[in-house]
């Protein structure tokens, strides 16, 4: 009876304390914002950009420079995108795997690899490559692919740790080499799950395409970056109503495969 009211006490404490920290990290955070107010002329604006979002300029949609071209430069650099990240992410993934080496400092470094690659935003990448290779849509898909390894990779490496290594085990001892047992153990269990997490990221490089050609790599972004730049809201309406039907449409399909194959 005495270890039933403890436990409750217990666990109320711990909650408070909980929540303590919480609320105190919250009202910290506020410390390192500077809020300068609302300015006068922030009402104006706001109903303009809405007048602009709901009234789209539809007659930006056809045309050499127009809507659907920019919508199918973007769609088309996170396709190479993806495509290249889910190529190199592969070897990288067993490297980070920790069931796939004997000694943990191996497994240890491929992981702090995919890490640092990860810490690299899209759009720096964008950037550097930019000034590599110049400003369009090359330099974005070598950002969306180098960037996008370091997340593909961690999510294979966890998907290759939670494989059954019965099969392995099995090929081992009929006396199967390393590359026979990858091969016919390790691929077949993992590859199901490669295949949704690319989808899942090649989701996420679509809305990342939209953003890297406001810094010249190409996409959709560059013109939105213009139209926002000369306040044409009816132009930023129209490309962000494209953006919005691409996302759309590629997450239903990409969905709807993912659920077929997993």
């Amino acid at each position: 009876m005495m270890n039933e009211v403890v436990k409750p006490k217990r666990f109320r404490i711990r909650f408070w304390l909980v929540g303590l920290i919480i609320l105190a990290i919250y009202l910290w955070s506020f410390t390192g914002l500077e809020f300068t107010g609302i300015k006068e002329t922030s009402g104006e604006i706001s109903l303009a950009i809405l007048r602009g979002l709901i009234h789209p300029d539809w007659h930006y949609v056809p045309g050499e420079e127009g809507l659907l071209v920019g919508l199918y430069e973007t769609l088309a650099i996170a396709i190479l995108g993806t495509f290249i990240s889910a190529v190199l992410a592969v070897p990288f993934a067993f490297w980070a795997a920790a069931n796939m080496s004997k000694r943990r400092q191996v497994s240890g470094s491929g992981k702090f690899v995919l890490s640092f690659i990860r810490t690299f935003p899209e759009i720096i990448m964008a950037i550097m490559f930019i000034k590599a290779v110049g400003p369009g849509p090359f330099a974005g898909v070598l950002a969306l692919g180098l960037h996008s390894i370091g997340m593909l990779g961690k999510l294979y490496s966890e998907g290759i740790e939670n494989l059954d290594m019965g099969p392995s085990e099995a090929l081992t001892a009929c006396g199967a080499n390393r590359i026979q047992t990858i091969w016919f153990a390790v691929i077949p269990q993992v590859l199901p799950y490669f295949y949704s997490f690319t989808l899942y990221r090649f989701e996420i490089n679509i809305r990342s395409a939209s953003i890297l050609g406001m810094v010249g790599a190409g996409g959709i972004g560059a013109p939105l970056h213009f139209a926002l730049e000369a306040r044409g809201w009816d132009r930023v309406g129209i490309i962000l109503l494209g953006i919005i039907v691409l996302v759309t449409v590629i997450d239903m399909i990409s969905g709807y495969i993912r659920k077929r194959i997993v």
